[in-house]
Parts: structure tokens; sequence; C-alpha cells
């Protein structure tokens, strides 16, 4: 390789580099969220219409590997080998980005409105692949800048998204512009004022959705949210069942006393299968009737409780009775002290983590070796999007629960919300385990990236939907999101830290009163059209230039 070739790939390893580390650092816990309206800028320039094919696909895909792996190593915390494999698979989109926008240059389009179509719609594919992963959108960074994500109402997050890339596309533009002494084009001209006007409008949009939210706002019921601080390693020991409940029932207590007519426990939290037509099938004494008791006694006369607990349903297999299916649910115990008659069933079960693809082939065999377990653990899909019944001080109100994952899937958050012009709920609660995704060194609990992450893009589903977001969550982050999608610092009473993005680690409660929202979005009604466009645009695209390169290549060969 000649000077002029290793300078040439250096200048491109480095560049998509510089993109990565922007990326990175966009994101929480870093938060730097104005980095994000540049963070594509040396991903475009680099992609330059005479950079070689080659080097385009294998610089983009190591970098893109290592931002990955460096980025998502709280997933090696569950699973090693399904997290190198996962980063393996997700790096697969910046080639591919690389030689689109390449593509994009090489037919002189304007890079302010492509570049966001291209991004916007790989995004669009990265949630809905493989069961979706929806994770580190670019529109994700700006979570905390409330009047920016108020088109989410209309777009969802990835309208946020296609804003900030039509930014870094017309930087881009501009760059380029000014490396050949045209800055001063009309053509340019006609860019800045296109991006400033959807900037403007934005921003205008956004202050008037803000301002006019106290008009729709009545106050609900106050609610309880416990959360617990321990390791999933712990979690998961059966003997730490009555411990676990012992603590909860301590914390729920105090949410009563302090005026919380509901109160919230975390996924799978009751370390046995809790389901009122399972429980009548169990012999007196056994544990889950002693849970089910202390459980009933406890909320009698005190408001509801909502907990995370299995599911399952009894038949017959091999001419005995036996388990035939088991869920993640959320359950409902009611102020008289029974059970509600619904459940909701989690829908979005997460891969290698709640179930094993293609049961019954040989590819199961190696999943289940890239799983957490050594054996076949799968649990069933919910299908249907539950809403439950609260009879409160304040009046009768309605709400659904999320469970896990599922507040990353915007299409069950929608489902649970109404999508026919009429609110189902009022709002959400999101009972999670992310005790899986912690270290636990010397006796502490030593929080990853993934529990804020987790936090800020709950923020979007909030907006997309004007509904508020309770979170009750193993190992934290518990917090109360309106549906501005601001995340509430502070409650009416509580032991956890003030600042909600500091309760990582560490366990406690808190009581507050849920702000309800009267609003229905366009995005609640029609969904996420602005991903199907995009997602469209981008296979399209792909498409023209793999098969472009494929003839080039073979052209090349035969006049070699």
């Amino acid at each position: 390789m000649t000077d002029h070739k290793h300078q040439e790939t250096l200048r491109t390893l480095v560049f998509f580099s510089l993109s990565a580390g922007l990326l990175t650092l966009i994101q929480a816990p870093f938060d730097a969220h104005f980095l994000a309206w540049i963070a594509l800028v040396p991903f475009a320039m680099v992609c330059a219409p005479e950079v070689r094919t080659w080097r385009l696909v294998w610089t983009s895909y190591i970098v893109s590997l290592v931002y990955w792996i460096g980025n998502l190593y709280w997933i090696g915390y569950v699973t090693v080998p399904g997290y190198v494999l996962f980063s393996i698979i997700l790096a697969l989109y910046w080639p591919v980005l690389a030689l689109s926008v390449r593509y994009i240059q090489r037919k002189g389009l304007p890079l302010f409105a492509c570049l966001p179509i291209l991004f916007v719609g790989a995004e669009a594919w990265q949630g809905l692949l493989f069961t979706g992963f929806s994770w580190r959108l670019l529109g994700h960074s700006q979570y905390q800048n409330l009047t920016v994500i108020q088109i989410a109402d209309i777009f969802g997050a990835l309208g946020v998204s296609f804003l900030v890339g039509m930014v870094n596309g017309l930087i881009t533009d501009l760059g380029i512009s000014l490396t050949q002494g045209k800055v001063m084009r009309f053509s340019n001209l006609f860019k800045v004022a296109m991006v400033g006007a959807a900037v403007f409008c934005t921003v205008d949009y956004g202050r008037m959705r803000l301002d006019e939210t106290p008009l729709h706002l009545t106050e609900g019921p106050a609610v309880g949210s416990v959360q617990p601080n321990i390791p999933s390693h712990i979690k998961e020991e059966v003997e730490s069942g009555e411990k676990i409940m012992d603590e909860l029932l301590i914390s729920s207590e105090k949410c009563y006393q302090a005026g919380a007519e509901m109160v919230a426990w975390p996924e799978t939290i009751v370390l046995a299968t809790m389901n009122k037509d399972f429980l009548r099938h169990l012999k007196p004494g056994s544990r889950a009737l002693k849970f089910n008791d202390r459980i009933s006694e406890f909320v009698s006369g005190k408001g509801y409780l909502l907990m995370g607990a299995h599911s399952a349903e009894v038949g017959i297999r091999d001419g005995k009775y036996d388990v035939t299916d088991r869920w993640n649910s959320a359950l409902l115990y009611k102020p008289n002290g029974k059970q509600a008659a619904q459940r909701y069933d989690k829908i979005h079960l997460v891969p290698f983590g709640e179930f094993i693809p293609f049961r019954g082939t040989f590819i199961a065999d190696f999943i289940t070796w890239l799983s957490p377990y050594d054996y076949d653990y799968s649990l069933e899909h919910g299908d249907e999007y539950t809403v439950f019944e609260m009879d409160s001080s304040k009046g009768k109100f309605n709400f659904g629960a999320m469970i896990c994952y599922e507040d990353t899937d915007p299409r069950i958050i929608r489902r649970i919300v109404g999508t026919q012009g009429v609110k189902r709920a009022d709002w959400l609660v999101n009972l999670s385990n992310d005790g899986w995704y912690v270290r636990f060194d010397n006796g502490k609990i030593i929080p990853s990236v993934e529990l804020p992450q987790r936090t800020a893009i709950t923020v979007f589903r909030c907006v997309e939907n004007r509904i508020p977001v309770i979170r009750s969550v193993n190992t934290g982050i518990s917090c109360l999101i309106d549906s501005t999608g601001k995340i509430r610092d502070g409650y009416v009473e509580g032991n956890l830290p003030v600042e909600a993005m500091e309760r990582q680690g560490v366990g406690g409660y808190f009581v507050d009163n849920i702000p309800v929202d009267s609003r229905i979005t366009f995005f609640s009604k029609y969904g996420q059209k602005l991903d199907i466009v995009c997602g469209a645009a981008f296979a399209l695209t792909a498409l023209i230039v793999l098969v472009a390169d494929f003839k080039r290549y073979r052209h090349e060969k035969r006049t070699a």
C-alpha cells in the first residue's frame, strides 16, 4: 500500500472515529446533547464520491463495531456471546449508510435533505429487525431539550432524529461548498433558509405545546413507586423471596401512609407464579399462596397494588396436570384484597432473555448457548393491550402497564394509550428489572449507562402520546415523567435521591401526584408514518447502491 493510500485510509478511520466519539458523548449519562447537531458531519464528509468502496466498507464497519461494543458493554453482564453477536449485527448499518451517503454525493443531491432520510431510515430498521432495538437513536440525545422534542407528538422520536440530521446535513453541504470555494451560491442560501425554517417551526411548536400544557392537565391520584436495589443474580434465588417481600411491604406501607392510592412494584419482583387461575391449582401452604395471602391482607383497606410476577396456565400434558404456558405479567390487587380479573402479559419479549427463537431446531441450541440460562426458559407473548381501572378519591381512572423494554417500542405504547382518537389510559406504569445491567462489587451496586439511557428513551413515549409514566425499576431509575417529557425531580414524599437521574444503584420509594393530560396526539392516532417513509427510502437507496457497486465490480473485473 502506497503512502497516499495509507494516508487516505487513516483519514477515513479518523473521521469515522470522530463521529463515533461524538455519538457516544451525546447520549446519557454524558448528555453533551449540543454535539448531536454536528456528530454526523465527519461521517458524511469522509464519504466523498472518490473514496473507494472497499475502504469505506471495512473502515466504517470496524469503527462501528468498536462503537457498539463500547456502548453496549452492559449486555455482556447478562450474556457475553449474545453481546458480541448483537454488536456484530448492529455494526452492519454503518457500511450501508456510508455507501449510501457516497452515492448521494455522487448524484449531487443535497445532504440537508438526504442525510436525515438515510439515518432515520436506518434507525427505523434498527427498531424493527430482530424484534427491534430502538437504542441510542440520534433523537434520544435531546431528551432534556423539552422545546425541541415536542414534535414527537406528531412524528415520534425519529422526528427529532430527522431534525438533528437536517442540521448535520446542512453543515456538511456548507463544508463541502467551502472546500470548493462555492459557499455563497444561491443553493446554499436556500438550504440555510429551509433548515432554519424547520428549526424555527420546531421551536415555535414546542413552546406552544409547553405553554398550553397546564390548560389540559388535571391532578390524578397519588401513586407510590418502590425501588428495590437487588442485583439479578440474587433476586433470582428462590430463597431470597421472603426477604424481598418483607422489604417491599415496608416501603409500600410508607407509600400508603404518605397518601398513595396505588403502589407499583418492579417486574417479576415477586418470586412466584401469582395469577389467580394458577393459584387455585396449588396445595394449601405453597409459597405462592403464602405470598398471595400476605399481599391480600396487606392491601386490604389501603389501596391498589400493581406488581410484576410470572403467570402460568395449567393444562393436561402426558395425561397429568402441568404448566403449559408462562408469561411475564403485571398483576393488580385491589383495596378489597382481591386480585383484579385483568392482567397484562408482556407482549414484546426480549430474545435470549425471555424466549429462544427457532425452538425445535438446531439453531435453538446455539441460541441457548448465547443466553444467560442453559435450558429452554421461553415465555409466551401477551396479546392484549390491557387497561386497568382504578377508583380513587379524585375520580375514576384508567392506566396501562408496560414491562421492561416495552418502553422502547412505540408501537406497543401507542396501542395501550389508544389509536382511535380516544384515550384509553390516563397514565402508564413501567415495571422493570434493570438489576441485570449492574455490577455487584464488594456489596455495592455499580450501575451501568443502561439505566439513564432507558429513562431517556421513556421520555419520548410520554411526548408521543401526551401521557405521564411512573417507573418502578429494580436498581433504578424509578421516577415520574410527565406528558411533556420532563423527568420530574423531587416528590411529595420519599427517601430516594431528590434528583431523579441520581436514583441509580440505591433502594427506596417515592410518592407523587399523577398529572393527567387530556390531549390526543397525531402520533397516537396515525403512528410512525415518518419511520415508514424513511425506512423505505433507506432500503431502496441501499439496494440501488449495492446493485450499482456490484455492476461496477464486474465491469472492472472484465476490463482488468
